[in-house]
């Protein structure tokens, strides 16, 4: 049982990686996703977090199979 992890961005240099594969153990919501998989580096403000390619909360539960993406505000104009 696994979760899929996808970093982007300023994020993929600040946690040193693009990707991670996880056991889902223990794990519930995307914050605890993140913890795992960046031996729990302080996220950035404004971070945002998708399961399975629609936007999601840190607090949103997480499943088996499930893949989670990090990536900064995007801004524009």
């Amino acid at each position: 049982m696994s979760i899929t992890v996808k970093f982007f961005a300023s994020l993929r240099e600040t946690v040193g990686k693009a990707d991670a594969e996880l056991d889902i153990g223990t794990i519930r919501t995307a914050a605890d996703v993140w913890r795992v998989a960046t031996d729990k580096h302080e996220h950035t403000p404004n971070m945002l977090a998708a399961i399975n390619m629609e936007y999601a909360s840190l607090d949103d539960a997480v499943k088996d199979g499930d893949e989670v993406a990090f990536f900064p505000p995007v801004t524009g104009g």
